[in-house]
């Protein structure tokens, strides 16, 4: 289940909350727990066709992610699939532990509030950046500065970590990454996190958050900033104890791949963590059903095909641990069942991403961060599948430090700039070859409507550098900071905005 990501779309659970009793009812009781609290209902917003309903806040934030999450989790269970573990990252922790049923959907709703409140009261001038190398080179750009606070907060994928720490420290690492030729990417967050100046808020949270009643869950967990099953832990000292904790998606997806599992379905809004799946695993399966035109058809599909390939059987014949079942890290996918899992070590190979399950006390499923839960479907009997949970987009802290003057800015050489007077064609055509040849494609097989990152897969980190070289080429340095271009960014977007930037600057 995905950690902190973007506000759902007003509407995106119109079909779910028509379609199923059981998300209604799961809807109705975050909207009850939201008015306890003073805050309005996340219902409306999220099932009105018409998209009506302002969101607001950052506590609004957080219920809506959940209200996604846990709706896309109640869908996969009423299609028959039977998770074998849940993953969350970061917060999404928090919804894997309300989707297993280690805890209330009333309760879960409520510490996410605190967790909000406790992070808004430190009032923590901090930002994250995800940067495109592995951890071991972004934990030395985070040491470079020194500084307690500036860490290397999540381990994401293979090439991509995130790194948290001081607004002003961050900016320099930025600058550093540049340098060296790595892309970064601000992420905008309400909290950044997972760092050691969050120790404050930590110890308020345990201090003023009601202690909730709690049980070992219908279905396993897995924690990815513990690096074991959740057992039986105190939700307060979870959610707590992973503001200050480094998140390990890489790690417990590639554990999750070699205890046997092949698919994640992702219970998100769009694909966050079943991105780190793929990086970190090729050639596993990866659903996102509330990205695809008919989400309830992708799940069957996905149902299907799993069901004649045959049973997905975890490689751990005993129980965690722990006895009690597999920790979930709460944040940005979707949400997934859970299943104790013994302790596994990643294996050196290449990267895995999904869990594979088995009857209820020998398989993994794994949900990635910042953020979505995941589902792994396995067939566990006729009727049965496992959900694996994609990994939550985690926050990753970077430490902070000394000013970097030494370091060269200047890392890349610039093409002259274009002339003012070009045309939609001919720009068109310089974006398609550049485009080709930094990702391999043929340059007329790049259609200019076609989405960069839904249809064509480029992630984001790659599209910054992209829009990097594009406002060199063309002298457009305004180009780097329009983040529209990256969140539905197509060659025809691109190609007019660089018209439109070239004219006005010859006005």
């Amino acid at each position: 289940m995905p950690g902190t990501v973007a506000a759902p779309r007003a509407g995106i659970l119109s079909e779910l909350h028509s379609r199923y009793e059981t998300v209604r009812e799961a809807l109705s009781r975050i909207d009850k727990a939201a008015g306890e609290m003073g805050l309005p209902p996340v219902s409306a917003r999220l099932t009105e066709p018409g998209g009506t309903g302002q969101r607001r806040g950052p506590e609004a934030q957080y219920l809506e992610i959940f209200a996604v999450s846990i709706a896309t989790h109640h869908m996969l269970i009423a299609e028959g699939v039977k998770p074998v573990a849940i993953v969350g990252q970061s917060i999404g922790e928090l919804w894997a532990l309300a989707a297993a049923g280690h805890l209330s959907v009333e309760d879960a709703a409520r510490l996410a509030v605190a967790r909000s409140q406790v992070l808004s009261r430190q009032n923590w001038d901090g930002k994250m950046l995800a940067v495109g190398v592995d951890g071991r080179r972004a934990e030395s750009l985070a040491g470079l500065m020194n500084h307690p606070d500036l860490v290397l907060a999540c381990e994401n994928a293979p090439r991509q970590s995130v790194i948290s720490g001081p607004e002003r420290l961050i900016e320099q690492v930025e600058r550093v990454a540049d340098a060296f030729g790595w892309p970064s990417l601000p992420l905008d967050v309400p909290h950044p996190t997972h760092t050691p100046a969050m120790a404050q808020a930590a110890r308020d949270l345990r201090a003023t958050t009601p202690r909730v009643p709690y049980g070992s869950g219908r279905w396993r967990v897995r924690s990815p900033w513990l690096g074991r099953d959740v057992g039986d832990d105190d939700p307060v000292d979870l959610v707590a104890g992973a503001l200050t904790a480094r998140v390990r998606m890489l790690h417990t997806i590639r554990e999750l791949h070699a205890a046997g599992a092949d698919a994640f379905v992702e219970c998100g809004e769009w694909p966050v963590v079943t991105k780190f799946v793929e990086a970190s695993v090729p050639g596993v399966q990866c659903v996102v059903p509330l990205s695809e035109s008919d989400p309830v058809e992708a799940v069957r599909t996905l149902f299907a095909e799993t069901a004649d390939v045959g049973r997905f059987r975890s490689r751990l014949p005993a129980p965690s641990s722990t006895g009690h079942g597999a920790p979930a890290r709460v944040r940005t996918p979707a949400t997934v069942a859970a299943v104790t899992v013994p302790a596994v070590s990643a294996p050196p190979a290449p990267p895995a991403t999904v869990p594979a399950s088995t009857p209820y006390a020998a398989s993994v499923t794994y949900a990635p961060v910042a953020a979505p839960v995941v589902e792994v479907p396995v067939r566990v009997a006729p009727a049965a599948e496992v959900l694996a949970p994609a990994a939550p987009v985690e926050e990753v802290p970077a430490p902070a430090a000394a000013p970097v003057t030494a370091v060269p800015t200047e890392a890349v050489s610039v093409t002259p700039p274009a002339s003012a007077g070009l045309d939609y064609d001919s720009v068109l055509a310089e974006l398609r070859t550049l485009y080709g040849d930094f990702l391999g494609y043929p340059a007329d097989l790049l259609g200019e409507d076609d989405g960069l990152e839904s249809e064509l897969g480029v992630e984001s980190l790659k599209q910054v550098v992209l829009l990097g070289r594009v406002s060199d080429r063309f002298d457009l340095p305004d180009l780097r900071a329009n983040s529209s271009l990256l969140t539905v960014g197509t060659l025809r977007r691109i190609a007019e905005t660089v018209v439109q930037g070239r004219a006005e600057a010859a006005a």
